[in-house]
């Protein structure tokens, strides 16, 4: 009987662990498939010979970040609009900005961080922004929005 209740638990949770990656796996698919097709388009598109990240940034529109090299050997993230419309993807060049250690140093001065959850280049009205997202001192959630190309404050959004 011992033996049983033995291999009852260990089938249920072995069970429960496969059940749990599958999920995560599938709910992952899409936002792998959608960076896929825009690094793809990165490249048929000659903004980068070389890509070497990218990840879904989500503002007021949706853009997958592609971070590579050009053709030059010069540093790029180029912005995709998740509708893969070609005619409206914009790049920067990575020396033209401040770069992530940088942000977070402006950012820091804003002195009641607990902890810095998420930070991502993305593409906004202005132009290219760097979102972060952390927990103040009251474990409160704030977004603080800082341009790309001078490092000043464009929005913040605080205590959700």
């Amino acid at each position: 009987m011992k033996n049983w209740l033995i291999f009852i638990s260990v089938f249920m949770v072995s069970l429960s662990l496969v059940i749990g990656i599958l999920v995560l796996w599938k709910a992952e698919a899409p936002f792998r498939s959608i960076e896929e097709k825009a690094e793809q388009l990165a490249m048929d598109a000659k903004a980068l010979a070389v890509v070497s990240e990218s990840y879904t940034y989500n503002g007021k529109h949706s853009y997958v970040t592609v971070f590579g090299v050009d053709e030059y050997g010069d540093k790029k993230a180029v912005f995709v609009p998740t509708n893969l419309d070609a005619d409206s993807m914009q790049e920067v060049f990575l020396k033209d900005g401040i770069n992530e250690k940088q942000a977070l140093s402006v950012f820091k001065k804003e002195g009641n961080v607990q902890k810095v959850l998420n930070m991502k280049l993305g593409y906004e009205e202005p132009g290219a922004v760097w979102e972060i997202s952390y927990l103040n001192d009251h474990d409160k959630l704030n977004y603080v929005y800082i341009m790309f190309e001078d490092g000043d404050w464009w929005k913040r959004i605080t205590n959700l």
